[in-house]
Order: structure tokens, then sequence, then C-alpha cells
């Protein structure tokens, strides 16, 4: 097994919740702590920062934008927020009432996508806040992350409905339906291999499909980890977080795993991102971020 050494990060008190995570354009670590309905930032090595929004609003997956600010979804206001680096705010209601935004991403169009989770629709929002949504072709899907694709399309996952999605920029939508039955993929994200990955959270496992549709799984060794977000590292390799198992874990681009035990018991980790420094960071909802860093090793003599 590859050797890492794990250290956290206390970021704000158990009842914060850190959700999200991301990786700014001013090296620092921006994530979202949907619990107190705040936005926090982290330089490492620095103390963090918090901006508060409404308490309620439920901020959940933050990205970076195509104008330099991160920008965020509320789950439980129904709006897009956005977050300059000088800690400026922009809200956006959605014309749905009651959508439930979840993922959000940049395009290869200069717009962010989102999903709306009860409403089985893709939105799409301009930098000046303009707003467009597209039904999807199936009821019930509760879409949730979402990443663009190799091809020039926004990949998302279809937590009920069993399947992942692409939307091209015209908002025509391809449907493709998971070999498991029942493994409500969550988190999604393009790896350098020119395929998107994804987890199941129900059927613990990772999974690859390749933008012609062609989808492979991997088993996880704890297969009740409940995998939740994924991220690729500067190796190429794809990092992934396991709430109930309370650990890390990575998969190499052929398919072998490795997993490691975050160090505080039940602290619930949920997204990860490659860091400002090269390390993995994931945040977990017990109030910190944990970094994870792989150790160099000296060969025998």
């Amino acid at each position: 097994m590859t050797p890492v050494s794990i250290h956290e990060y206390a970021v704000t008190d158990a009842a914060g919740g850190p959700y999200a995570i991301t990786t700014g354009p001013d090296g620092a670590l921006w994530f979202t702590m949907v619990h107190s309905g705040q936005i926090g930032r982290l330089v490492p090595g620095q103390k963090p920062t918090r901006q508060q929004l409404d308490p309620g609003c439920g901020p959940t997956i933050i990205t970076v934008g195509p104008d330099r600010a991160l920008w965020f979804t509320e789950y439980r206001a129904h709006r897009i927020g956005r977050i300059s680096t000088d800690g400026s705010v922009d809200e956006f209601p959605l014309p749905s009432p009651e959508c439930g935004p979840f993922g959000i991403a940049a395009g290869p169009d200069g717009a962010l996508w989102f999903t709306e989770t009860n409403t089985d629709r893709i939105g799409r929002i301009t930098t000046d806040g303009q707003i467009t949504e597209f039904p999807l072709p199936v009821a019930g899907a509760f879409p949730s992350a979402i990443t663009p694709g190799p091809d020039g399309g926004m990949w998302f996952t279809m937590n009920q409905a069993n399947a992942i999605g692409r939307i091209g920029m015209d908002g025509v939508t391809v449907v493709h339906p998971l070999p498991t039955e029942a493994a409500a993929p969550v988190g999604i994200t393009a790896g350098r291999d020119d395929a998107l990955w994804f987890v199941e959270i129900a059927a613990g496992q990772v999974g690859r499909i390749s933008p012609d549709g062609a989808i492979m799984e991997f088993p996880l060794p704890d297969r009740a980890g409940r995998p939740h977000a994924i991220t690729p590292d500067r190796d190429g390799n794809l990092w992934f977080t396991e709430w109930a198992g309370n650990r890390v874990g990575s998969i190499t681009t052929d398919g072998v795993v490795e997993t490691y035990d975050l160090p505080t018991s039940r602290c619930e980790p949920h997204g990860i991102t490659l860091g400002p420094d090269n390390a993995l960071w994931t945040a977990l909802e017990n109030g910190s971020l944990a970094r994870i860093q792989s150790v160099a090793t000296t060969p025998a003599r």
C-alpha cells in the first residue's frame, strides 16, 4: 500500500458541517458549510475565514467559475450563489420552485451548469445571472453531481434513475443506465484518461464511463462504505471519500484500489479536491478539513 500522511485542521465547530471543497484561483481552499450557511476559505498554513450567508440556505457544492469567482448551490434556499475572492456575494433565485440545486460545474461555453434534484432538470446560469432550465427525459431521476466531459458535454449522475446522463450545449440529453441495480451514483469527475469516473453510494463501487457510453464498475473492499465524492490527483489517479467507512481511497485507471482510514472516528468525509499544495483535501462534516499527502519512501539498501 502507498504510504500517506493524514492531518486534520479544524475550521469550524461540529455544527458547521463542512461539505464540499474546491481550490480557488487565489491559491486557497474554498468550502461550503451546509448546516451553518457559510462559505469558508483556508490558505494552507493560515487561519480559516468564514462568510456568513442566510443560515438556512444549505450551501452544498462549490466550484470555480469562468470569471474566477466561486459559484455554489444553495440547496435549501433554491438559489445559485457567487462569491468573489474578496468576499462579495451575489445570489440568484431559480425559476422552478423548490427545485433543490445540488451539483454545479463550469461548462465549456463560459457558463455554469447545475442540477435540480427535485424537478428533474439541468440548469445553466451565465456569469451575469441569466438562467435556462432543461427538463430531463426521466422522472424522479434526482440528478446530483455534474462535471464537464472530454467531449464538450456536461455529464451528471442520476441518483434515483440509476444512470449517468450527458447534456450537450444544445440541451439534448442522453441517458446511460448502470449495470448494477440500485447503485445510486452521486459524485462524478473527469479523469485524465478521457473518461468520466463516478461513485455508487449504495453499491459501494467506483464506476468509469467513456464518452461512447461504455461502463466499467470496480467494487470497493468495503461495499458499505458509502462512497460520496471523487476527484483526480496530479498523477491521474482518482481519489474518493467514503463517509460511512470514515476513510478516503484511491483507484488507478486500471482499477487498483487502496483505502486509508481517517484519524477521527465518525468524521463523515464528503467533498474532496486537489489542493493548491498538490495534496488531497477533504471536507469532514464534523468541522475539519483533512489533508492527505503521499509519503515518499526511501528504497532499502
